[in-house]
């Protein structure tokens, strides 16, 4: 089940299974991945200029619901191809500053779903690694990407070989997510840093979140990177916040953004 709402220009999306550790199906998948389209839709009708998503309960999403699945006749192909990577993709590219607030475990489409967020908080004792091999199975949903590009090669195949967890504070320490915060500190903070998104120069945001994910894309080097920042700037240069921010710094006043 998935909960959502709107608040204070921040889409607030809600894993709501936390007997099952918010595991997903495959409804689970579809239901989330038409929340992330109402979410889009009130992007563009100016109501949601950021967006948090969160699991209920002891987890923020313990992976793929296999209750009930068959190994010999699963179709994997279909759960991953045709369901998950579409969603990852739209998370990812979502137009307007994405935040999560991740909680005890994380795993396969858990991380998933981190891994398609801008920004991660962690609570100190999430949990976050590759269990896989007591399925016969493997780190899927982007994991191997993450795991390899932050932690290197070694240190990935360690993990997937002896399917150890490391906690939410040892992720953060190398370099895996945004901040860990003590558990009962992650929700409150993470919603401030939502709120103030909304509120700033959402345009703005959105530029870089391009920049980065192109950056990152095609490994751009420093010279091709400030061509496409230069290219950005010009172009926010013509906007209604950027007119603003000038402004209110000439003034010395607070700006007023409106993500216009």
């Amino acid at each position: 089940m998935i909960e959502f709402s709107v608040g204070d220009g921040v889409a607030e999306i809600v894993l709501y299974a936390p007997h099952k550790l918010n595991v997903l199906d495959e409804a689970g998948l579809a239901e989330l991945s038409a929340v992330y389209d109402e979410a889009g839709a009130a992007v563009s009708a100016g109501t949601v200029r950021a967006l948090l998503i969160r699991g209920e309960g002891r987890a923020f999403c313990a992976g793929r619901d296999i209750a009930g699945v068959d190994g010999a006749n699963d179709d994997a192909r279909g759960y991953l191809e045709e369901l998950l990577t579409p969603l990852l993709q739209k998370m990812a590219a979502f137009p307007a500053p994405t935040f999560a607030a991740a909680q005890g475990a994380c795993l396969g489409v858990g991380l998933g779903l981190l891994i398609a967020t801008d920004v991660v908080y962690v609570a100190e004792n999430a949990k976050f690694g590759s269990p896989f091999g007591n399925l016969g199975a493997t780190l899927d949903s982007g994991g191997h990407w993450l795991f390899t590009e932050t932690l290197g090669a070694h240190r990935t195949l360690d993990l997937i070989y002896s399917s150890e967890l490391i906690s939410g504070a040892d992720a953060v320490a190398a370099g895996l997510f945004s901040r860990a915060l003590p558990a009962e500190e992650l929700l409150d903070f993470t919603r401030a840093a939502a709120a103030k998104a909304a509120a700033g120069p959402t345009q703005a945001f959105i530029a870089s979140k391009t920049l980065v994910a192109a950056i990152r894309r095609e490994r751009l080097g420093l010279w091709d990177a400030v061509v496409l920042e230069n290219e950005a700037q010009v172009a926010l240069s013509a906007t209604a916040d950027y007119a603003e921010g000038f402004a209110a710094f000439t003034a010395k006043r607070k700006p007023g953004f409106t993500g216009k």
